[in-house]
């Protein structure tokens, strides 16, 4: 076979394994973009989510699913969620702003604390029923697309949290993120909040 004839197989070869991706509906019903884009970006952000857990934070994978907690660590650890769900945001000597390497409070992770005037980042972590805020999955979906936790009164709107620009990722990324805060350890709220 000469060379031609390998490239004309190559290329058939990779174009029939391709189909099946190019052919099915994208994975997320809220999206454009065609299978295999959609997987590849998924899996790669999967990936590093799952390298950026921050040391010291143990997950509870069992009964968890695991693509999912992979894309929610991805979307909670590089998107500012520690910086107010986390006080103080870095362990002593671990402050990436003071050019020292940075080291996450793994010890008050998600549990809260981080003031602003009169308001305090809520614990986010698993409650003992294993609901991240003591939230189901609805809930938290809900929360965070109208600004207004079933659990506070009638009419309360959550203040500082940016829940008109995070209501507005995919169901997906919020199922994602809800299974991540499942995963991490449960922890009591933040017994020293702070600015």
């Amino acid at each position: 076979m000469n060379a031609a004839h390998r490239t004309c197989l190559a290329f058939a070869l990779a174009a029939a394994s391709a189909a099946p991706y190019a052919a099915a509906p994208g994975p997320f019903p809220d999206s454009d973009m065609d299978a295999a884009t959609a997987l590849s970006d998924t899996n790669s952000r999967a990936m590093r989510g799952r390298e950026i857990v921050p040391p010291g934070v143990i997950l509870n994978l069992k009964g968890k699913q695991r693509n999912l907690v992979w894309q929610g660590s991805y979307i909670v650890n590089t998107t500012g969620c520690i910086d107010c769900h986390t006080h103080p945001t870095y362990s002593p000597g671990g402050d990436p702003f003071q050019g020292q390497p940075e080291r996450v409070n793994a010890e008050q992770y998600m549990s809260g604390g981080r003031q602003f005037g009169p308001f305090t980042a809520p614990n986010l972590t698993p409650d003992n029923a294993g609901r991240p805020a003591g939230l189901t999955r609805e809930e938290f979906v809900k929360t965070l697309r109208t600004g207004h936790n079933p659990h506070d009164p009638a009419g309360q709107i959550l203040q500082v949290m940016p829940w008109p620009a995070v209501g507005k990722m995919t169901t997906r990324d919020l199922y994602a993120i809800y299974e991540y805060l499942r995963a991490i350890p449960s922890l009591p709220d933040n017994p020293n909040p702070g600015p």
